[in-house]
């Protein structure tokens, strides 16, 4: 947990990034009957019945310091999924960085080995040598920026319906645009002596 915070308190660094990820699911609901459009003293109005029609899976890249973020939306969350990801961040997001401080949680899927997955061994290599990670304790990736990003996304963007991953991309794709077009940035606040306090739980007695 220490060590997540300390990297929230650092200063900006252009060569040494601190990026935030993480992942979230979206079902997609199709409507069984027409909407009633708005009107003058009325909202938008549906039915409460819906179709099922699948997920999408997002994944989030967030630089708090400097408010920039990306959200790509996919069919899946493999580790090849994630994997891909990484790659563009890497080659595409960063290209310039000499190490990316990468915080997230203990999925399964967020280690190196799912690089050695995608791709040879030389490129699996090359990718983990840009990279730093950090992850979250158990029961604490609220501590993820990331998330709180995603908290925003969710209530600002995504309380409509999703029909299908088409929309859902074009309203994420908008959301995002505007936040970066603003580098609506994040400072967190919760401090190391807060934390001893508030979650002494999570510290091992000595």
């Amino acid at each position: 947990m220490e060590d997540v915070l300390a990297l929230y308190k650092q200063p900006y660094d252009e060569k040494h990034p601190v990026v935030c990820m993480d992942e979230s699911s979206k079902q997609h609901l199709r409507e069984t009957r027409q909407k009633l459009p708005m009107e003058p003293g009325k909202p938008e109005r549906y039915d409460t019945e819906y179709e099922r029609n699948g997920t999408s899976n997002l994944f989030i890249f967030f630089e708090p310091l400097r408010g920039w973020r990306r959200i790509d939306v996919t069919a899946r969350r493999t580790a090849e999924d994630w994997a891909l990801q990484i790659k563009k961040l890497v080659d595409e997001d960063y290209p310039d960085a000499k190490k990316i401080r990468l915080v997230m949680d203990n999925l399964n899927t967020h280690v190196g080995a799912s690089l050695y997955k995608a791709f040879e061994p030389k490129e699996a290599r090359r990718l983990l040598d840009k990279l730093e990670f950090h992850y979250t304790p158990k029961h604490g990736s609220w501590l993820n920026m990331a998330e709180i990003e995603f908290s925003l996304l969710s209530r600002q963007c995504m309380n409509d319906r999703m029909n299908d991953r088409d929309y859902l991309t074009q309203e994420v794709t908008a959301w995002v645009n505007n936040r970066n077009s603003i580098k609506s940035e994040m400072k967190w606040r919760f401090a190391t002596e807060d934390a001893r306090i508030k979650l002494k739980h999570l510290y091992p007695t000595l």
